[in-house]
């Protein structure tokens, strides 16, 4: 693969609201604060990695259409306009965009809302609730927010599914549908969410953002950064567990150089984490685990690692990035980003 370039990118995590954010707390190596989180239950108590508030509260909420919005979106919404950083203010009127939005759990806080009020009283359940439950309501108020949005889709899927959005958006701009093509992973926390997590990973903290990929076949609207290479989806199967499914993904990447970094989706959870190891064990170069340093957020997590590779090619801190995404109960799947050639 080449001629795709990464044109921007954007995010919202427990580090704070932009890039710059992320990457700070990532080159500390530190993993983020921990929160107590409010359940019904105070005997089982949870933990998250809480996004933190704004600095100053963002523009966009004042859009007619963000002002009910759930925190996905408003995370989602602030990680999309980053990453189109100067194209949101310079768009021509024939530009034409395209959208993934990518999510595991979904507006999880506004299901929680409605199906309380559901059970409570099913007369008196609130129909204006229901639209923001639905996992297609943060594209479609990004849709509203950014304009010029031609093609729009939601993925559903296991964290990993964030690099078959990218793939979506490649096919889009090399099918000429689309000038450039957003993708965007999101998660929000409730303690519905952590619950459920602690389930099947009792080392892990919930957390919760966004982030975001500007992709562009335009050279000159790159940030130094291309995207080399995205592997085949390896769907787990009874004939294709997890470690297989790995090992395969990472065959179909470069063995990598002891100058490049590899950011993979590790969380300290022994058993899960084993394919993984398994698959990079001859990885020669730096890695990093975002998740030990961020929490797990799931599809929000797996766009971070994105982001946080495309950010580390550009600032020249390494030529090259892999990023493995190893997920939780659906499929492998892996990408390359590197310098562009074709950036003065």
């Amino acid at each position: 693969m080449s001629g795709v370039y990464v044109c921007g990118l954007g995010a919202v995590s427990p580090a704070g609201w932009d890039v710059a954010a992320l990457g700070k707390v990532l080159q500390s190596q530190l993993p983020v604060p921990r929160q107590p989180l409010a359940r019904p239950d105070p005997a089982k108590p949870l933990q998250a990695c809480p996004v933190p508030p704004p600095l100053t509260r963002p523009s966009f909420l004042g859009h007619p259409r963000l002002r009910r919005a759930s925190p996905i979106t408003q995370y989602a919404a602030a990680a999309a306009l980053e990453a189109l950083g100067k194209l949101a203010a310079n768009r021509p009127p024939g530009d034409r965009l395209g959208l993934v939005v990518c999510l595991q759990s979904g507006c999880v806080q506004y299901s929680a809302r409605f199906f309380e009020e559901t059970l409570r009283d099913p007369l008196t359940a609130s129909p204006l609730v229901f639209p923001e439950t639905v996992f297609a309501a943060p594209a479609s108020h990004l849709a509203t927010l950014l304009g010029n949005v031609t093609l729009a889709s939601t993925l559903v899927g296991d964290p990993a599914c964030f690099l078959q959005g990218v793939a979506l958006a490649v096919d889009w701009l090399e099918e000429q549908r689309a000038n450039a093509c957003l993708v965007i992973g999101a998660e929000e926390s409730h303690w519905l969410r952590a619950d459920a997590l602690w389930h099947f990973q009792r080392s892990s903290v919930m957390s919760s953002g966004a982030g975001a990929l500007c992709l562009s076949l335009e050279p000159g609207l790159s940030l130094g950064v291309e995207l080399n290479a995205i592997t085949d989806a390896h769907t787990f199967s009874t004939d294709l567990n997890r470690t297989r499914a790995a090992l395969a993904m990472r065959s179909q990447l470069p063995s990598g150089a002891p100058t490049e970094v590899l950011f993979d989706s590790q969380d300290d959870s022994p058993q899960l984490d084993a394919p993984e190891r398994a698959a990079w064990g001859d990885w020669p170069g730096r890695r990093l685990s975002l998740k030990r340093i961020l929490g797990e957020g799931l599809m929000a997590a797996a766009a971070w690692q994105c982001v946080a590779a495309c950010d580390e090619v550009a600032r020249g801190a390494a030529p090259a990035a892999n990023v493995s995404l190893v997920g939780c109960n659906q499929q492998a799947i892996g990408a390359r980003f590197a310098r562009s050639h074709s950036q003065p």
